[in-house]
């Protein structure tokens, strides 16, 4: 390159390395023959001069990989469409869901083979702990961890799930059920919150039996176990709105069973926005969570906590949105 643009090594290398001491006409000159030579900086040969990888990590629970609706599936391919644009390799791996202190930690950790973590869902606390030790800088996506020390992008939960109940209550629904899984996740949590604080605001009372929570995973079987239940206390309700998508399925699948009509005896609501959803008898009413939009985020935040000497932590909010279909409707 340096013999085509006619010029020394070091001034190719002050031009990759986007130098602005170089002179405009010299830069258009080395530019052109990287173009026509068709040159790609090597990752690895700048890492040993900015003692970076560039690679980030990407960790998530095994039991959070496997789930059968795509979630953080689908945020992970938001961090790696970005991760693309910012020139960053991502390297994926799962955890076990009860990690031990003695556990190992992932390889590319114990390597030191990458600037940044990011950690998507409720991770446990002893890995945290494990990965707190080797100083890399650590993003959290739907999760924010107890200590409140990291950069984090957050779902709005409770806005969701006031925004989810007061449809139901628009429709004319009085009595709504909330049905959820273990509370040890923040999310479904918040979503309860958000589904008490619509109530108070219209004035309506919380009542208990009407909420089936922390029983079981908030997934197909969850929600079909959990109206089974709710079903058992009573049969006041109309509407009801659930954690998830994958619960909404599986109580759909009760109903249907049990001959009860969806919208016209009762209504259901769900929570994250599903492509099954479409697909379901009626298609499902729901909070879309843009899980693209929120792995871009993440890495976006990763990018600037790694190019920060002090990363702080910083809290991104993400907006969801009501997407009325067929299993939601105003009542008689």
């Amino acid at each position: 390159m340096a013999k085509k643009a006619g010029v020394s090594v070091a001034t190719v290398s002050l031009v990759v390395h986007d130098n602005k001491r170089i002179s405009s006409q010299t830069r258009t000159k080395v530019l052109k023959a990287i173009k026509e030579l068709k040159y790609h900086p090597s990752r690895s040969a700048r890492g040993l001069v900015s003692r970076r990888s560039g690679n980030i990590g990407f960790i998530l629970r095994e039991d959070h990989f496997s789930r059968s609706e795509p979630f953080y599936t689908k945020i992970f391919l938001g961090t790696e469409f970005q991760a693309r644009e910012d020139e960053y390799y991502i390297l994926l791996t799962t955890v076990p869901s009860c990690f031990e202190p003695g556990n190992k930690l992932p390889r590319f950790v114990l390597e030191r083979n990458v600037d940044g973590i990011i950690l998507a869902g409720k991770v446990p606390q002893n890995l945290i702990n494990g990965l707190e030790q080797y100083k890399m800088p650590l993003v959290f996506v739907d999760y924010y961890p107890p200590s409140g020390k990291y950069p984090a992008v957050m779902i709005d939960n409770i806005a969701g799930g006031l925004n989810a109940t007061e449809h139901l209550i628009q429709c004319g629904h009085q009595r709504i059920a909330y049905l959820a899984g273990d509370f040890e996740h923040p999310s479904i949590l918040e979503r309860f919150q958000g589904y008490k604080m619509a109530l108070e605001k219209a004035g309506l009372p919380f009542t208990p039996e009407y909420t089936v929570l922390g029983e079981e995973l908030p997934d197909r079987s969850g929600g079909y176990n959990a109206v089974k239940k709710l079903f058992q206390r009573t049969r006041t309700i109309t509407a009801i709105f659930t954690c998830n998508d994958a619960v909404a399925t599986g109580v759909l699948q009760y109903l249907k069973e049990e001959h009860i009509r969806v919208p016209e005896d009762i209504s259901v609501i769900g929570f994250d926005d599903v492509e099954a959803d479409i697909m379901l008898d009626p298609p499902l009413t729901t909070m879309r969570v843009p899980k693209e939009d929120v792995g871009v985020q993440a890495l976006r935040l990763m990018v600037e906590s790694i190019q920060s000497d002090r990363p702080k932590p910083k809290k991104i909010l993400v907006p969801v949105e009501l997407i009325v279909r067929g299993s939601t409707c105003h009542i008689n």
